[in-house]
């Protein structure tokens, strides 16, 4: 039987990704640095809870802190 665990991706994964970078960069447009910080905080929460699974995000955190 396949293992079915999810796994965290690291490969492009993202359709229109340039889009995507644009709408992320309009988003924080003329937002403070505090503003800019705060809306990237929730976007993770936002994202974390859209992914739910534990293991996932303990990946996604050595990943991004580059460990």
């Amino acid at each position: 039987m396949p293992d079915l665990t999810p796994t965290l991706t690291l490969a492009p994964n993202i359709d229109d990704a340039d889009d995507f970078y644009a709408d992320l960069l309009a988003t924080h447009d003329g937002l403070s640095n505090d503003a800019s910080g705060a809306l990237n905080a929730r976007l993770v929460l936002v994202l974390a809870n859209h992914i739910g699974d534990r293991s996932v995000l303990s990946e996604a955190l050595k990943a991004a802190a580059l460990k």
